[in-house]
This record gives C-alpha cells, sequence and structure tokens, in this order.
C-alpha cells in the first residue's frame, strides 16, 4: 500500500547488490551489464535515498490507519522521490506509474481534508456493493490491459501476476482516498500475495516490508470498522 511494488523491488536490488563483499561487489559493476538501468548498480548513495522513501511510506500508512490527512503529503514526497530515481535509472515506465500515484496522493489529501456536513473532516464509509464490484471490475480491466502490455512488450518474468498487483492496488488507493472501509481488506489480500512473491524471488527484506504493511492494514481495518461503530 503506497509503497509501490516496483519501486519496492528496486529496493530490494539495491540492498542485495549492497550485502556483497567489497571484491565481488566490484567484480558485478565491472560485468558488462553493469550500467544496465534494470541492474542494482547506484551504490549507497542511491540505496540510502530509497530506505529514506521506505520509511517515509510506513509512517503514510501509519498515519492512514490513525486517519491523519498529513499521511497524503507525507507519502506524496515519498512518491517524489521515486518518480527521481526511476527517472535516473531510465525506468521510465514506472516513472509515469510514480505520477499516477502523486495524483492519487493529491486527490486523497483534498479528499480528507474538504469540509462537509459541518464535519471537520472526511469520515469513514462503506461501499456499497455494486460500487466494490464496479471497482474490482476497473482492477481487473487494468491489470488485463497492463498485463498484455507487459507480457508482449517487457521481459517480466510474471507479467499478469504483476499487473494484476498493480491494477487492484490503484483501486485500494481510490478507495483509501474515499475513505471506504474496504480498502483494507483489499491491501491485507494484496500484501500478502506481495509477501509470497518477494519471497519466491528471494527479495527477502523487501518481503519484511509488505509483511509489516500487512499487520498495518490489519490495525487499519480494525480500526476503521470501529469508528463505523461508533458513528452509528
Amino acid at each position: 500500500m503506497l509503497a509501490d511494488p516496483h519501486a519496492a523491488r528496486l529496493l530490494a536490488l539495491h540492498l542485495t547488490q549492497l550485502k556483497l563483499p567489497a571484491a565481488q561487489r566490484s567484480a558485478y559493476n565491472r560485468r558488462p551489464d553493469a550500467h544496465n538501468p534494470h541492474t542494482p548498480n547506484q551504490g549507497a548513495a542511491m540505496s540510502g535515498l530509497e530506505l529514506f522513501a521506505a520509511a517515509i511510506g510506513v509512517i503514510a500508512v501509519w498515519l492512514t490507519v490513525k486517519q491523519n490527512p498529513w499521511c497524503w503529503p507525507i507519502g506524496l514526497v515519498m512518491v517524489v522521490i521515486y518518480i527521481w530515481i526511476f527517472f535516473d535509472v531510465k525506468l521510465y515506465s514506472d516513472m509515469l506509474l510514480q505520477v499516477i500515484y502523486a495524483g492519487l496522493q493529491v486527490y486523497g489529501w483534498l479528499q480528507w481534508t474538504r469540509h462537509g456536513n459541518g464535519l471537520p473532516i472526511k469520515r469513514v464509509t462503506v461501499l456499497p456493493g455494486r460500487s466494490v464490484v464496479n471497482g474490482l471490475a476497473v482492477g481487473a480491466v487494468i491489470s488485463v490491459a497492463l498485463g498484455a502490455g507487459m507480457a508482449h512488450f517487457t521481459d517480466a518474468v510474471q507479467p499478469w501476476l504483476d499487473a494484476a498487483l498493480t491494477g487492484f492496488s490503484l483501486v485500494a488507493q481510490v478507495w483509501m482516498a474515499q475513505k471506504r472501509v474496504q480498502c483494507w481488506p483489499l491491501w491485507i489480500l494484496l500484501d500478502v500475495i506481495f509477501v509470497g512473491l518477494f519471497v519466491y524471488k528471494e527479495l527477502y527484506l523487501t518481503a519484511a516490508l509488505y509483511a509489516l504493511f500487512t499487520l498495518l492494514a490489519v490495525q487499519g481495518w480494525r480500526e476503521w470498522r470501529n469508528d463505523l461503530v461508533l458513528a452509528r
């Protein structure tokens, strides 16, 4: 949630390379593909920036659980950092995806701080069943379109799963911006799949990050449901 899976994978790749002994790391960087933008060649400075962005992402999710509208500008800072990172390593499609996430951060900020009915902030609400189905249908369409593009035009190892996770993450992000309680069970499902995917790819640091996101999503679901009960 909030932390884009493509960004998390890039972070894990950089950290994996940094864990190599100095001699192996030097040999790695002398390889013909060492300057390929898809390889972890940016070094400690880039990884430090990514670690900072990941930490901001965790803070933003925690603030979301607590319904603090500052989660959105803080999340926007994280997204802007990743826009720069992806531009720097020439991952332009991922950079454009981050631009979409940036727009959703602004949308969420406006939604949460817009006054209405004499209330200081937007209340947690339940999305009607038909709207849930429509939202999931939109996620499926995005997933199929993105998956087809990734399968035909990229060397993605698991294009369809990657596309589905991205498509439904966008849906969950919109629901979160609208303060719909259903965003949390969707995030829980997505985060659990992310954990399994990253463990399968041996990106254990990223898997641990998404395990933390899963726990935060469970807490968010519990707290937002409690607010619904109190509001009745």
